[in-house]
């Protein structure tokens, strides 16, 4: 029977949703009450909604469960670190054959006076049984080089700092699309509780790109990365004003959550759903978050193994981030694998920067004074605890740094730097599926470009998607009338580098 008392127009408009979600069945009433009150966000009599951090399952078995991506903002030095070239010794000072540098674009560097540059300060040891090569800056990472798999044939078509970035985190050079970790926390949820499905821990300058690489893009916001401290407030303005009782902001949070609730039954729109799972989210923040980055409980051991204690050099150049940049980011280190043990998906720690332009030889063993031990140790504490198998842990930039010596306006009179390169850089990962102790791709024997197994970023984004269980044609989202997905066009997994 037809209710003469609402306008036909809304009758008419009514669907089948509208009934499941808020009709008089109240079907969805309660079955998404019950699930949210189990989810630990609302309880029976709250109004209902989806929870969008829920657990959802993967296209198949998966292999990684979290992921650490240890980002550092400004390209570390391949030739440096990673990518042995003794031909690049031999030919220090020497031009460098112009067929090679013909119409290629440059950051600063000016090709027709500039020369190589060979890594004459480095040592190249082999590490593990393995016997991965690898600078002598390095000896803690070395010490775990049969838990990882060096990429020595990364490839990127960005040359400058800011679209590298959301290439290599987005999947295109662009503003607005979603983060890597975004992508993974719609697809499959988290298992936390208490955290956000995606989380930002920084340390040093600051990313020049800020948080586009971190961004919820077009999906709704209840993705994006939140970004932590690990001293004092975790997350800012998360505690409560002096004088506010608990139970008075838990009464305005239903007030607030029974009023988006009755939009969201009006507009059905994904994220009216995300703000009531934020503001409840951030409700059970205030306990856990809190506890998560007070380390009284760890023992003194493993303070030490990732350094937290470490006094930070003076005069850190690029890299310096203050009095405290050696400790933080062994705190950050520590913290993410907290986080993991926690439920969290997916970590970025994000250091700045690498970006050495001059004086490499210097704040190049600062940068990786600071990263080396941290790393290491968080390598093996996931392996010790069990749960390497489940995490996967990347180290990664936009671009790696050129073979030439950086000149300015033809000034070859102080090279002591490098500028930008994209043609051949390395990465590595680690855990959840990888194949460690192995080396994938080659670069020239000048370090100018790849010759084997060139690695886009779009090949290492389906690769990782895929020990997520998830198949990257099929991680979609509709917006302004087509389907994106991570990888955009492009992507193919790897099977070389999985385990």
């Amino acid at each position: 029977m037809m209710n003469h008392d609402i306008p036909l127009h809304d009758t008419l408009a009514a669907t089948r949703r509208d009934f499941l979600l808020s009709g008089a069945g109240g079907v969805g009433m309660m079955s998404l009450g019950a699930l949210l009150a189990g989810d630990g966000a609302a309880t029976a009599e709250s109004a209902p909604h989806v929870n969008p951090l829920a657990v959802r399952p993967a296209h198949f078995a998966p292999r990684a469960k979290a992921c650490i991506f240890i980002y550092f903002e400004g390209a570390p030095s391949q030739l440096d670190l990673f990518d042995h070239k003794p031909k690049l010794v031999e030919l220090h000072k020497q031009p460098i054959p112009p067929s090679l540098i013909e119409g290629v674009r440059f950051a600063f560097l000016d090709p027709k006076t500039a020369t190589l540059m060979g890594p004459l300060a480095r040592k190249w040891i082999r590490y593990g049984e393995c016997g991965m090569e690898m600078s002598d800056l390095l000896p803690h990472i070395g010490g775990v080089a049969d838990d990882i798999c060096l990429i020595r044939s990364m490839v990127s078509t960005q040359f400058n700092h800011h679209p590298g970035q959301l290439l290599m985190q987005c999947g295109r050079p662009a503003f607005g699309l979603p983060a890597t970790g975004a992508w993974l926390t719609y697809g499959l949820g988290s298992e936390s509780q208490n955290l956000p499905g995606y989380v930002v821990l920084t340390a040093g300058r600051g990313s020049s790109a800020g948080a586009s690489i971190w961004s919820s893009g077009f999906l709704p916001s209840s993705y994006a990365g939140v970004l932590f401290r690990n001293q004092g407030e975790p997350v800012l303005n998360l505690e409560n004003p002096a004088g506010l009782p608990a139970e008075l902001q838990r009464a305005g949070l239903d007030a607030l959550r029974d009023v988006n609730a009755e939009r969201l039954a009006q507009l059905q729109d994904p994220e009216i759903a995300a703000r009531i799972a934020n503001y409840e989210l951030a409700f059970r923040m205030q306990s856990a978050a809190p506890d998560l980055i007070d380390l009284s409980g760890e023992t003194q051991a493993t303070l030490d193994a990732y350094g937290v204690n470490r006094e930070t050099p003076p005069d850190g150049g690029r890299g310096g981030g203050g009095p405290d940049t050696y400790g933080s980011f062994a705190r950050n280190c520590l913290l993410a694998r907290r986080m993991v043990e926690r439920g969290v998906r997916f970590i970025n720690i994000v250091h700045a920067s690498w970006d050495h332009h001059s004086s490499i030889d210097k704040e190049l063993p600062y940068n990786t004074g600071m990263a080396d031990q941290p790393i290491a140790a968080l390598i093996r504490d996931l392996k010790q605890r069990g749960l390497l198998d489940e995490t996967m842990v990347v180290w990664g930039s936009e671009f790696g740094r050129t073979p030439l010596g950086e000149n300015r306006k033809g000034d070859n009179s102080n090279v002591t730097g490098r500028d930008h390169h994209p043609y051949a850089f390395s990465m590595f990962l680690a855990g959840g599926g990888i194949k460690g102790g192995q080396v994938y791709g080659d670069s020239v024997e000048s370090g100018w470009g790849v010759v084997k197994d060139p690695v886009p970023p779009a090949d290492l984004q389906a690769t990782m998607l895929h020990l997520f269980g998830m198949d990257h044609l099929k991680l979609t989202y509709r917006d302004q009338g087509r389907d994106f997905r991570l990888t955009d066009v492009a992507g193919n997994v790897i099977p070389q580098l999985i385990s």
